[in-house]
């Protein structure tokens, strides 16, 4: 193999294994840090330079980045990642007067942002500081789109919402709520550079079986948590059944328990393993009393005299053919007394307000033709982000898809082409003080994951609006803080210093480091001191050793970045260096000196 050129910023960007599967690639490690030294603010901030909404996504995040950290291949919990990010927001100091500064004067660019949710006010915050003049059209009376109307209070405070975005557009957004957009065409009429869609994915999808239309205690999920949102809806009746699998299928049976639901179930089509919803959103439902019943197909609403007695499903078993594809078994039919359901199946996006004549692409299944790098549509100057662009993802995806947006619509003032957009850069600075100390705790803690506080069950059920994770105390935070394993520092290696005396083999605790001849990729993996059992990431591959021409190879799926080799090693061959990857948004270009 090849030498590894880890001058290259992807190669140790993957080797951070929470920032790489971030979408907004936070820096994760270092706002730990800052969290760990109690410099709240600092670290509230550097969160928001990539993924603009801490306070929200601490709360209701996926969290992609939990799965992939480090800590959870040693003890199988990973770090808290989310619920610390939280605490960024909940300890922080006074932000607003340290955001980038948006200047009086104006750049003569004007673009419309259609939709007040995570995307629109993503691309909002970078353009900003640039000199645009940013229009929002929301068709509802606030903002945050289903940030707001479908995450249920307790789990989404709304003050929490009202002030990070209010950090957003009370700097100088032409916020116009209440305005719904009835046609793109009149609204590309009116001159504007740039339109950005980020409305959303907003129609749920229906189940169109026998009975559906005979009771009207069938509802659709987004909108029935919506109308609750909105105080409109107040009370359901005693037994509801929630039909599906995913995360909206979660909040909707947790809010049916605070508005009088009693028994209350979410049946799902697949086995539990397959389910959308993430495991700790299942686990939430199991805590408030849900039943979760997996491996039932609906087939019937039953219905007598207009009111909805029960639903119909069969019971089914799950394999996989000869191709890999799931099929199903029916093991008979089950009847499911009700007095409610709601079906939350799916979302859709919905564009009634774009004309078919204005050459604006879409697919079979009505989603609009996007590049996935500039975000444009087929029409220049007409762009898509979040869930309008590629249907049902989370915020932090909608944040970056934002991030994208406004550089292509920069470049498009600015007269660059859209694909011209700045590579990230790696840093690489030593954190040696001495010649066994480093500039950061590289100590084992042996603690397991701190559980985030609930309020007890009786007090959560007693307000629709009562929060129910209560944040780390000062007492979690020293102990999660510390159960990060620093994969940001890396153990960076200079072949020409090493004397193979082995003592970095002899002291690595996992086992990841073996000096063997050069081969291929196969042969090297087969020769590693410990299994392989990643491929997925990769090898470090040094030059050829000055004594033998042998060379230095590291398993970057093993290495816990403890730093005993640099300490263990004589000639400082190894050293561990603090990785900054530097990613740039719009305006952070060479070729942009401003929009013309």
């Amino acid at each position: 193999m090849k030498p590894t050129d880890t001058r290259h910023p992807d190669y140790y960007h993957k080797v951070v294994d929470c920032q790489w599967a971030c979408p907004a690639h936070t820096d994760v490690p270092e706002y730990i840090r800052l969290i760990a030294r109690g410099e709240f603010t600092e670290s509230y901030l550097l969160n928001r330079s990539s993924n603009v909404f801490p306070g929200i996504l601490g709360r209701v995040c996926d969290r992609p980045c939990e799965p992939a950290c480090r800590r959870g291949r040693v003890d199988e919990k990973p770090v808290a990642i989310c619920r610390l990010k939280r605490s960024t927001a909940d300890h922080k100091d006074e932000i607003r007067s340290r955001l980038p500064e948006v200047p009086s004067k104006k750049n003569g660019r004007r673009a419309a942002l259609i939709g007040a949710g995570p995307a629109s006010l993503t691309v909002a915050d970078d353009l900003l500081p640039l000199g645009y003049e940013l229009t929002i059209f929301e068709k509802l009376t606030t903002t945050g789109g289903l940030m707001r109307t479908n995450i249920p209070a307790f789990r989404l405070p709304p003050e929490v919402i009202d002030e990070e975005i209010g950090n957003i557009v009370d700097r100088g957004v032409d916020l116009r709520l209440g305005e719904e957009v009835t046609s793109l065409s009149a609204l590309l009429s009116e001159g504007y550079d740039a339109v950005f869609i980020g409305s959303g994915a907003p129609h749920g999808r229906n189940l169109v079986l026998p009975g559906r239309e005979s009771s009207p205690d069938i509802f659709i999920g987004i909108a029935w948590l919506e109308s609750v949102a909105f105080g409109h809806v107040k009370e359901i009746p005693p037994r509801v059944l929630v039909i599906g699998g995913g995360n909206t299928a979660m909040d909707c049976c947790r809010t049916a328990r605070r508005i009088g639901g009693r028994d209350v179930k979410v049946v799902a089509r697949k086995p539990r393993e397959l389910l959308k919803a993430s495991d700790w959103e299942l686990e939430e439902a199991e805590e408030e009393r849900i039943d979760l019943i997996y491996n039932h197909a609906p087939k019937e609403f039953l219905v007598e005299n207009g009111r909805l007695t029960g639903m119909r499903f069969e019971k089914v078993e799950w394999h996989e053919d000869e191709n890999g594809r799931l099929q199903s078994t029916s093991l008979g039919e089950v009847v499911m007394p009700c007095d409610a359901v709601i079906l939350a199946i799916g979302q859709d996006n919905a564009f009634p307000y774009i004309e078919d004549n204005l050459g604006l692409d879409f697919d079979k299944w009505g989603a609009p033709v996007v590049d996935p790098v500039t975000f444009e549509s087929t029409l220049p100057g007409v762009f898509f982000g979040g869930d309008a662009a590629f249907g049902p993802k989370n915020i932090i995806w909608a944040v970056e898809h934002g991030h994208q947006a406004a550089i292509s619509i920069h470049n498009r003032c600015s007269g660059v082409a859209l694909t011209d957009r700045e590579q990230n850069r790696i840093h690489l600075v030593s954190r040696r003080m001495g010649i066994h100390e480093w500039s950061y705790s590289n100590n084992w803690d042996s603690s397991m994951r701190a559980q985030v506080p609930h309020v007890d069950m009786d007090t959560r059920f007693d307000n629709i609006s009562t929060e129910v994770e209560t944040g780390f105390t000062p007492e979690h935070l020293d102990v999660e803080t510390q159960r990060c394993l620093n994969c940001d520092v890396q153990t960076d290696f200079s072949a020409e210093l090493c004397i193979e005396c082995d003592s970095c083999i002899d002291i690595c605790p996992v086992d990841c480091l073996t000096i063997t001849p050069n081969g291929s990729a196969e042969q090297l993996r087969d020769r590693l001191t410990a299994p392989a059992e990643n491929p997925d990431q990769a090898l470090f591959v040094s030059s050829g050793l000055p004594h033998t021409g042998r060379v230095m190879v590291k398993d970057e799926n093993l290495c816990i970045h403890c730093g005993l080799c640099a300490e263990r090693c004589p000639t400082g061959a190894w050293d561990m260096k603090k990785s900054l990857v530097e990613i740039f948004h719009a305006g952070q270009h060479p070729a942009q000196s401003g929009a013309r």
